[in-house]
């Protein structure tokens, strides 16, 4: 193989996990402010697939305009390959991490499911030196999700999903309920609240008991079981880790003044449910950020926030691992090896 060519993972029309394809493709250059990263994990997340088949799920009005063919992902942990002249702040061999051009690059930009990839270095920080590439590599776009919803937002980007800017509320004493616990999100927003001196309530199905409370919940309800608004009353904050238009129904669960934070919020329609109950309903879109990746690397590193890894798949099985995706119920994350 060329030295101006690498493995990747593409697509040339929208589609389910089959249209991904193992082959050559142009290995990126490095732009002014930019990094080369020699990739050795991926972490898959839900944009991925939803750039795979085309973001079926916006109105035809929202969706970008994509050219093929298109390099999936946007999580990636490896060592810096190349440095751009005008890069101080790292150097080749560098171990790092990053979540790559999100959300700038949801029309196919961030391009992680491959050999190398290039990235701002505003984006890039060092990698936890305490955890592999693959553990990683399942940490930034779900940890800075959790982030950015619960602790601190970290950027002054107009709000896409809302007119307000999305405000964190403070979590020490308080009572927070985590649905889809076991998730990406979900099981980073649990030892987050924990970290902060939350009690935690975690929803998730039975099997994944065990891990939530190894990671700090306080309380587990087995949502196959039990239907958390019937027997949940008084919280101070939900984190809906699902959203979706089901996310309303855990307004019945939060007291006067509490929150509602739905991390997918599209085809929420309780708005007015929410104002008589005096509950704050928000979100925002999680944004790429070096700092803030080197402020959570410290928190991975000693161990206080662990990423939970599912299944590992090799990159030439790409399709593999979306058709895990799509069958649900994984608890934490998916990863990609590469090197």
């Amino acid at each position: 193989m060329s030295i101006n060519t690498m493995k990747a993972i593409r697509q040339h029309e929208f589609g389910g996990p089959e249209v991904l394809r193992y082959e050559d493709a142009p290995r990126p250059e490095v732009k002014p402010g930019e990094v080369l990263i020699r990739v050795h994990a991926v972490g898959i997340n839900p944009p991925d697939w939803y750039l795979r088949d085309g973001y079926e799920m916006l109105p035809p009005e929202w969706r970008p305009q994509v050219s093929f063919p298109v390099i999936l992902g946007t999580d990636v942990s490896g060592v810096v390959e190349a440095v751009a002249d005008d890069v101080k702040d790292f150097t080749v061999g560098d171990e790092v991490y990053s979540m790559v051009r999100f959300p700038n690059g949801l029309a196919g930009d961030s391009k992680a499911y491959a050999e190398y990839v290039s990235v701002p270095a505003s984006e890039v920080a060092l990698k936890p030196a305490g955890i592999d590439h693959v553990h990683a590599a399942a940490a930034p776009m779900s940890l800075l999700t959790a982030w950015q919803f619960m602790i601190e937002l970290g950027h002054n980007e107009p709000n896409p999903l809302q007119p307000h800017i999305h405000v964190p509320v403070p979590l020490e004493g308080k009572t927070v309920l985590v649905n889809g616990a076991a998730g990406g999100v979900g099981h980073f927003a649990v030892q987050l609240a924990k970290w902060k001196g939350a009690r935690v309530i975690a929803v998730a199905s039975g099997k994944h008991e065990a891990l939530l409370r190894d990671l700090g919940a306080d309380e587990f309800i087995d949502y196959t079981k039990a239907t958390p608004e019937d027997v949940v009353h008084g919280v101070d904050l939900v984190i809906d880790a699902v959203g979706g238009p089901t996310t309303g129904r855990f307004l019945r669960t939060l007291k006067r003044g509490g929150a509602l934070f739905p991390i997918f919020p599209l085809g929420f329609s309780g708005a007015e449910e929410a104002e008589k109950l005096g509950v704050t309903v928000s979100a925002t879109q999680v944004r790429s950020s070096g700092p803030q990746l080197a402020e959570l690397a410290r928190l991975l590193d000693a161990g206080t926030v662990r990423a939970v890894v599912d299944s590992i798949y090799p990159l030439a099985d790409a399709r593999k691992a979306h058709e895990r995706a799509a069958s649900g119920h994984i608890q934490g994350k998916l990863v990609l090896t590469v090197a």
